[in-house]
């Protein structure tokens, strides 16, 4: 019987906990918002009892820049101060893992995805099916035969589990390494990436379906009419 390894991406999933109750926030009687840390165990227990990982771990991005500022001194440049009450609940939530016996992976200058990501790759094998818990589109390049996304259910759905079938239909590319090229072009708000003006989603997944590759795009600018081809140029 394989192993089942779940990677969770914990500030993904603690700000997606601390959101779910903007509107309803939990408080408890020493006045602190305690929805992050609700929201967290909930979504912990839950992937405990219905998927019974035979390995876990919880990765944190550490704080201050990563090796990406220096390649882009403006990547999350536009990010929002982190909520003092995700701040304050940060530490509650690690002192519960540590009671759960469930180990803490933080390592200064990477975030939580490159780590979770290198550990899918070194462990995903016949015998070990690898499980990254996110809500984050990003992972979807790291999908393989032994390695999935497991985006935590929503507002009482089931968790949707992605595999190389789903990546692939989900992007209409053939490989999900090709999630590189669509988010290149596509760029990610969230993350100050700028991409090429005027592409979304849908125009980069039909370009990269057609091409194959950036590289390939820049190959064939000449094909391109108006203003994408302009747009590539620049």
């Amino acid at each position: 019987m394989s192993n089942k390894i779940f990677f969770l991406d914990a500030y993904a999933l603690i700000f997606r906990a601390y959101y779910a109750f903007i509107k309803n926030p939990r408080i408890n009687s020493k006045k602190i918002n305690t929805s992050a840390v609700f929201g967290f165990v909930n979504t912990l227990e839950d992937v405990l009892k219905r998927e019974q990982p035979t390995h876990i771990a919880v990765a944190f991005d550490p704080s201050g820049p990563n090796f990406r500022h220096d390649m882009f001194p403006e990547y999350k440049a536009n990010r929002e101060a982190t909520p003092e009450d995700i701040k304050v609940a940060v530490p509650y939530i690690k002192q519960i893992l540590e009671a759960y016996r469930i180990p803490i992976i933080q390592i200064a200058g990477y975030e939580a995805d490159d780590v979770i990501g290198t550990l899918a790759k070194k462990f995903a094998n016949a015998d070990n099916q690898v499980y990254m818990m996110t809500p984050d589109k990003d992972y979807g390049q790291l999908v393989d035969e032994n390695i999935f996304m497991y985006k935590p259910p929503h507002s009482g759905n089931v968790p949707e589990v992605l595999g190389v079938k789903e990546v692939n239909e989900k992007f209409g590319i053939d490989n999900p390494i090709k999630v590189i090229d669509i988010l290149a072009l596509w760029g990610d708000k969230v993350d100050n990436i700028p991409g090429v003006p005027g592409v979304g989603e849908k125009t980069a997944a039909n370009l990269i379906a057609k091409y194959g590759d950036i590289e390939n795009i820049i190959k064939n600018i000449s094909q391109l009419k108006g203003k994408k081809k302009e747009s590539f140029e620049n």
